[in-house]
């Protein structure tokens, strides 16, 4: 019999959350690239191609997620990932106007919400424990 760590399933919700955060967004980067692509900053080149660009390591880190011998360096990239992706909440929260349809505030809690899916990812992926048998 194996000894399950008190956190494992909070991590495995967490792991959970992360994989359908980030599979749902690949998705999305296919069926709904023009939208994607109205949040990419103007500086940044060729803004089709960053949207399915970023919806492939999105939906190839979700995929290392499930197995545990990527689980790790899928965190790593996803987290990197995140923090690129980071100016274009920038953009929208500088530009309001440009999408009226987003209210203000959601604008102002998406900072938030990435900083909390940063530490999300980075806990959850992180070096999980070795189960050990349980001594009798």
């Amino acid at each position: 019999m194996n000894a399950m760590p008190a956190m494992s399933r909070w991590r495995v919700a967490g792991l959970a959350f992360v994989f359908l955060w980030f599979a749902i967004g690949g998705v999305a980067h296919f069926a709904l690239t023009e939208t994607e692509m109205r949040i990419v900053p103007p500086y940044i080149p060729w803004p089709r191609a960053a949207v399915l660009v970023s919806g492939v390591f999105e939906l190839l880190g979700a995929a290392g997620l499930l197995w545990r011998p990527t689980r790790r360096a899928a965190g790593i990239g996803l987290f990197l990932l995140t923090l690129a992706v980071t100016p274009a909440h920038f953009y929208m929260l500088q530009r309001p106007e440009l999408f009226a349809n987003v209210p203000y505030w959601a604008l102002v809690v998406r900072l938030p919400v990435q900083v909390a899916l940063l530490a999300l990812i980075a806990w959850s992926t992180s070096a999980w424990p070795k189960q050990t048998p349980v001594s009798r």
